[in-house]
């Protein structure tokens, strides 16, 4: 409700360069307004009041265009132009502002009624107008401090609105993508897992790096890590499907060259372009734990840990290329002995191609493997080796991985790390 200009100073707020724009809807907006006057007295700072005039809604909505920024309207104007079938009595006695609020979603409105219609004044600024003025009081300064006010109002409005929204949806998506990230399945494996992720882009719980672990009736382990190319929404969306395919194709038997013969199709018919691509590492782990079959497509290779001996990568020759880069390419299934007491160390590129210090040299595999020793030496072991891990890549790196990480640690036996 509009205070009486003797009661309150000017308000100070800031307008839209060059002035703004009024819109009257008034059946005769030149009798009681005094339009000519009104343009005089709603100057404020040297930018001028520009006025528009309607006499009815279809007039009305021939003037709204994007640059009015403020529409004063008569509540008691008469019910000419609203669409068909549209209710002009109680309960619907307020259908020309509802029309209007319809019309405007991005423009402050202002009721305009009699002193005596206070109650109908009130209900406009519930159905949504900013504001209400009675027409016996109203004078230019009064009129130029509503609409001021009016207009800020309405900003604060859709600024409020709009933030919501985001956080709404910001909720959603976050829900979405932790119903997205794997549930490994071990049971009965007597293996540790342990797991670290963290999306390059900004207030995302999804990348495109993706994971996943599975145990199979006949008893085998399949542990799957890999990296599509790029780091935006559509490459994690990829990064779920190729993940949600594997455990599907890996539950019905494939492994090897034939597995990842067949995520390249699914990759190559759902890429949104030609040159995505993704690097893929497999590992299926016999049932007695003690040794692995090794497949790679362009993803560096894990690191075996194991107690009384150094770190190692795992053999990184003889691997295939990338998932995507050439068609009828092949990837070779190699044996690897584990031994009796290990923990294998997978992870995507954005572990090892983090800086180390001011200058452009990046931690590589031979950094890595050095830290995990020099950690291991320490006594760390599962969740507490891999938050090291991570920390210290974090660390040398000198501030935050713009790039997306994901870190997985498989083991076996009391005495692994």
């Amino acid at each position: 409700m509009s205070v009486p200009a003797q009661r309150q100073a000017e308000p100070s707020v800031v307008l839209p360069e060059g002035g703004l724009t009024l819109l009257v809807i008034e059946d005769d907006p030149t009798g009681s307004l005094s339009v000519p006057a009104m343009a005089e007295t709603t100057c404020s700072a040297g930018r001028p009041m520009r006025i528009r005039t309607a006499r009815n809604l279809t007039e009305a909505e021939r003037l709204l265009t994007d640059d009015v920024h403020c529409i004063l309207l008569d509540l008691a104007l008469p019910a000419v132009g609203l669409p068909e079938g549209a209710a002009v009595g109680p309960p619907e006695e307020l259908a020309i502002l509802r029309h209007v609020l319809r019309l405007a979603p991005r423009q402050a409105v202002l009721a305009l009624t009699a002193e005596a219609d206070a109650e109908r004044a009130a209900e406009a600024v519930r159905v949504g107008a900013q504001d209400y003025l009675f027409r016996d009081e109203l004078d230019g300064r009064v009129l130029s401090r509503a609409i001021r006010y009016a207009v800020e109002r309405k900003r604060a409005d859709l600024a409020q609105r709009q933030l919501t929204e985001s956080r709404l949806r910001a909720q959603e998506n976050a829900r979405l993508e932790r119903g997205l990230l794997p549930t490994p399945l071990l049971a009965g494996s007597g293996l540790r897992f342990a797991a670290r992720y963290r999306p390059g882009r900004s207030r995302a719980l999804l990348g495109g790096d993706f994971y996943d672990t599975v145990r199979t009736p006949d008893g085998t382990v399949h542990v799957m890590i890999g990296d599509v190319c790029g780091h935006g929404p559509d490459e994690a969306a990829l990064g779920v499907e190729l993940r949600i395919a594997w455990r599907a194709l890996t539950f019905a038997g494939l492994c090897g060259d034939e597995l990842l013969g067949t995520l390249q199709q699914v990759l190559e018919h759902e890429r949104a372009d030609e040159e995505i691509f993704a690097t893929l590492c497999t590992v299926d782990i016999a049932p007695d734990g003690r040794s692995a079959g090794l497949c790679l497509a362009g993803h560096p290779a894990p690191l075996l840990v194991r107690p009384g001996s150094a770190p190692g990568l795992l053999p990184q020759e003889g691997g295939g290329p990338a998932l995507g880069l050439l068609p009828q390419a092949r990837w070779p299934h190699r044996r690897v002995e584990l031994g009796d007491a290990w923990s294998l160390l997978l992870y995507t590129d954005g572990l090892i191609e983090g800086k180390v210090g001011a200058g452009a040299r990046r931690l590589g595999q031979e950094g890595m493997t050095e830290l995990v020793t020099r950690q291991v030496k320490e006594g760390l072991t599962g969740e507490e080796l891999l938050d090291a891990v991570v920390a210290e890549v974090r660390a040398l790196n000198g501030e935050e991985l713009t790039d997306d990480l994901a870190v997985l640690l498989l083991g076996r036996g009391a005495d692994a790390p």
